[in-house]
């Protein structure tokens, strides 16, 4: 009687969770899509409930791209701004025409960076869903598959970001599954809108679309005899050498790009630089590398993902595991899109900085093609047990086995998350400084602010004022643009330490500082070796400021403290220039 019962309920939650048949599978099919769109307004909200925990708060990365769009509602912020004029250059066309079309209903650039994750982790879900049921028409693989993509995206800070790379997973999974039903239309507008947002990931749809116009035929590779398949390809390729077109015509005020030559003399790309990159472990360049490596930081959390993993290798038993004849040709693009990633990266690696980066080549991609591999692995491996279990009604351990295995599996693909410290991880920079935003906002709006002190990094967001430099915006790989800054940083470094005050009067003269922040402890040796901007320069320029101070020079701005202060705080002396000028 009791193995009867426990027989019934296994072949029920086999029928409800491996539904593969006509009208069922309809109404589980949107069971399971809602469940995983679903879970990923939950992580979503996780995230905004941070976003606007706190009345500054803004993305870490975000500080960078989007502190400028403010501009979109005050044509008279940051005029003559060196930072801001760069990273609007740099800005893919598609990402600045988002935000500024929601700038014409005065929703703050900022604010809309918060919510703007929601709206692609649903896209990216959406889509998600419908590419594993591309490869096995099961509703639960494309859950599963979903859910830890959603996982992987929130334990780490690409898509909260809201940059051009928080786009990539939401416009590169529609490329696939539109290239996947071979609408030619579809496919050609994702490919667009991936150059709009972010180009680099154009180049690897095309390396799809290449590879996907040929064919094994009989042990030889050929041209796909499919007409759908190479009109999309030929159309798709058209749209990606137009994007290419516009992108190699377009000139930049701050050209040239950095060549590996110059930049393995600069100490930027070092350990303790702002862009770190060359690194003497060849296993941490070429592999874990964040900015050089083949595998994205944290590729295989949750761990669940691992078993994507195992998905060629079920192949050897396609006997033993009948869901295997449910998956459809159409898996073989994931090899594809992997060949063309790895294809790019070496590129990227051959013609380093001129394609940006290598990893941005594979750290995407690899993530996707994981989740989506996950989700059929485990599904077929769910199969498999509860079969097992149902054909050995005799066997009741197997019963107890299976269900308890389809509990743990169910609980670890939800909670999988919870075993890797905070999440959602967001990268959330909240301002401890209001008392100074508060300051220099109400200050005019065309003042400028020098400043070495980490503090300047927010001012641009928080207080929609300029500052001169800052180490947020020292990004290296436009020479037009960074010698600027190295210029404006050394140059501002040397009269903050200078004996000589006239040093720094000509520098504010020149320049038009209308502040000067000074951390408290600028002046001791600790600081030399803790502030980010002497550390990265520490042989060329603050190795011969300490021995100054080692022979008792006193920098000449201690004298004009008291005098020129406009604001303290515990952290901060803020120096009127003008104040400093008139000494």
């Amino acid at each position: 009687m009791i193995l009867t019962t426990l027989k019934i309920p296994i072949l029920h939650l086999q029928n409800l969770l491996i539904c593969s048949s006509g009208k069922t599978q309809g109404q589980s099919t949107k069971f399971w899509l809602s469940l995983s769109l679903t879970f990923a307004t939950i992580y979503s909200l996780l995230a905004i409930q941070e976003a606007f925990s706190h009345p500054y708060v803004i993305q870490d990365d975000a500080r960078q791209h989007i502190f400028w769009m403010q501009r979109f509602l005050d044509s008279e912020l940051f005029p003559n701004d060196l930072i801001a004029d760069y990273f609007q250059s740099v800005a893919p066309a598609g990402y600045q025409s988002l935000y500024w079309i929601f700038s014409r209903f005065g929703i703050n650039p900022i604010v809309l960076s918060k919510i703007i994750p929601w709206g692609l982790d649903i896209l990216t879900t959406f889509y998600c869903f419908w590419v594993t049921l591309e490869f096995l028409p099961i509703p639960l693989a494309g859950f599963i598959s979903s859910v830890l993509l959603n996982q992987q995206l929130w334990l780490n800070d690409g898509l909260v970001s809201a940059t051009p790379r928080a786009f990539v997973y939401a416009l590169f999974l529609g490329f696939v599954y539109y290239l996947l039903k071979k609408s030619i239309l579809k496919t050609a507008i994702f490919i667009a809108l991936l150059g709009l947002f972010y180009p680099q990931a154009v180049l690897m749809s095309s390396g799809v679309l290449i590879l996907k116009l040929f064919d094994w035929n009989k042990r030889s590779l050929g041209l796909t005899r499919d007409i759908k398949t190479r009109w999309v390809s030929f159309v798709g390729l058209g749209v990606t050498a137009i994007v290419i077109l516009y992108y190699g015509m377009s000139s930049s005020e701050f050209s040239p790009v950095i060549t590996v030559a110059e930049a393995k003399t600069m100490s930027e790309f070092g350990g303790a630089g702002n862009s770190a990159f060359f690194q003497d472990n060849l296993w941490d360049y070429w592999i874990t590398g964040q900015r050089s490596g083949l595998l994205p930081k944290y590729l295989f959390r949750p761990t669940l993902i691992i078993t994507g993993l195992l998905l060629p290798f079920l192949f050897l038993f396609k006997n033993k595991l009948p869901l295997l004849e449910k998956i459809t040709p159409k898996l073989k693009i994931l090899p594809i899109i992997l060949i063309s990633s790895l294809t790019w990266f070496i590129a990227a690696h051959l013609m380093l900085f001129k394609l940006h980066l290598p990893s941005r080549y594979t750290s995407y991609t690899f993530r996707m093609c994981l989740a989506l591999s996950a989700g059929i692995t485990l599904c077929i491996f769910l199969d498999k047990v509860l079969t097992s279990a149902s054909l050995s009604p005799r066997y009741q351990w197997k019963q107890i086995t299976a269900l308890s295995l389809t509990l743990f599996l169910g609980l670890g693909i939800i909670l999988g998350s919870c075993f890797w410290g905070k999440f959602p991880k967001t990268s959330y920079v909240v301002g401890k400084e209001p008392e100074i935003y508060r300051f220099f906002s109400k200050q005019p709006k065309e003042s400028l602010i020098a400043s070495i002190s980490d503090v300047a990094n927010n001012i641009p967001s928080f207080s929609q004022r300029s500052v001169w430099v800052a180490w947020e915006y020292a990004i290296p790989y436009h020479l037009g643009y960074y010698h600027q800054i190295e210029r404006r940083a050394t140059a501002l470094i040397k009269a903050q330490y200078s004996s000589d005050l006239s040093l720094l009067q000509n520098l504010i003269q020149t320049h038009g500082f209308d502040f000067i922040i000074l951390d408290r402890g600028a002046f001791t040796p600790e600081y030399m070796l803790e502030n980010r901007w002497l550390r990265q320069w520490y042989h060329s320029l603050s190795k011969d400021i300490l021995a100054d101070f080692d022979r008792g020079k006193t920098p000449a701005i201690l004298q004009a403290l008291s005098q020129c202060s406009s604001l303290e705080t515990e952290k901060v002396i803020i120096l009127n220039a003008n104040c400093l000028v008139k000494l």
